[in-house]
């Protein structure tokens, strides 16, 4: 049941006219419901906020996600809150991974079923794959197809060399999964998830290791929790059973290279083009830089004031890409 901090918001909210903090407040409410018990209240609860949106969208009025509570003190230093508007079908994907994600979407949509009957729905996601192949963009989608905020974890300011100070900063980002329903992404996650047994290792790494492994497998929040990494090499074995799966990305097959371009360029003129070229420039590259690339060949045209892609030009920047992939590898 709402708690009198969760009734006075929804008050205030209605009465300042605030349609999209009264719902995100709406379903705080029902998530707690659920999570003491009240499943078939959660559930009305989310039908009659689902209904209402509908009804508004209909009108013409668009929603976004509102934060209940922004990250303060020192967990604000440590999440850093976004609202993504990207969908799945923003992304050029293999058929299989596009699959897999779309699985947990539909899990997520019906958790309650799902719960009902005994089991959980997919919410713990390793993603594993070279840089610029999709996976933060996949945390982005997954945040705004659930319309719920993404909370990045700032590496950075979580760990610290003073002993058992990290740990602590962890126990308050899972605190806030229960807390605040979100996205919670832990990218560059070897940093944190480094193999214990490494010889370079030191004691407090492993220690917060430890730590993470712990409040992961005690974690039975309504979150996603994303961990993303281009090293999983690096990470310890043990993490790979922790989560509810694990997606791996690839460099995109030649097919794939072609829609990213294509889907890039599609409101330019893209006639002139010499798709074998482009195809051979764009081989190895990944889909951040073969939009970066195409990015770059449709400026040129829009400045030239033409809008047409010449060949040249879009292969030329392919080909800046690839030297500079290869640079960052060498």
């Amino acid at each position: 049941m709402a708690n009198a901090d969760q009734l006075k918001a929804l008050i205030k909210s209605h009465a300042d006219g605030d349609d999209t903090r009264f719902y995100a407040i709406a379903i705080q409410v029902a998530a707690h419901a659920a999570r003491t018990g009240h499943s078939k209240l959660a559930q009305e609860l989310r039908e009659l906020v689902d209904k209402a949106k509908s009804s508004e969208g209909q009108k013409g009025q668009r929603t976004r996600p509102v934060a209940l509570a922004q990250p303060r003190g020192e967990l604000a230093s440590l999440l850093l809150v976004s609202y993504p508007k990207q969908r799945l079908s923003d992304m050029a994907l293999d058929s299989a991974l596009h699959l897999r994600i779309k699985r947990v979407l539909l899990e997520q949509r019906q958790r309650e079923k799902i719960r009902h009957h005994g089991f959980a729905p997919l919410r713990k996601l390793l993603l594993v794959g070279p840089p610029g192949t999709g996976k933060t963009m996949t945390a982005a989608v997954l945040a705004g197809e659930t319309s719920l905020p993404l909370l990045t974890i700032q590496l950075d300011a979580l760990i610290t060399k003073y002993m058992g100070e990290t740990a602590a900063k962890l126990r308050m980002v899972f605190d806030a999964t229960e807390q605040t329903r979100g996205v919670y992404l832990f990218d560059e996650f070897d940093a944190l998830g480094g193999r214990r047994a490494d010889r370079n290792d030191v004691g407090e790494i492993r220690r917060v290791l430890n730590s993470f492994l712990q409040f992961l497998d005690r974690d039975e929040s309504d979150s996603l929790i994303i961990a993303a990494t281009n090293h999983p090499d690096l990470l310890d074995r043990a993490l790979f059973r922790r989560f509810d799966s694990v997606l791996e990305y690839k460099l995109p097959s030649p097919d794939l290279a072609d829609k990213v371009i294509r889907s890039t360029l599609a409101a330019l003129d893209t006639s002139a083009i010499d798709w074998r070229q482009v195809k051979e420039a764009a081989a190895g590259l990944s889909h951040a830089d073969l939009t970066r690339a195409c990015q770059f060949a449709a400026k040129e045209a829009i400045l030239e004031g033409t809008k047409e892609i010449q060949t040249h030009t879009l292969t030329a920047a392919l080909r800046e890409r690839s030297a500079s992939d290869e640079d960052r590898r060498s």
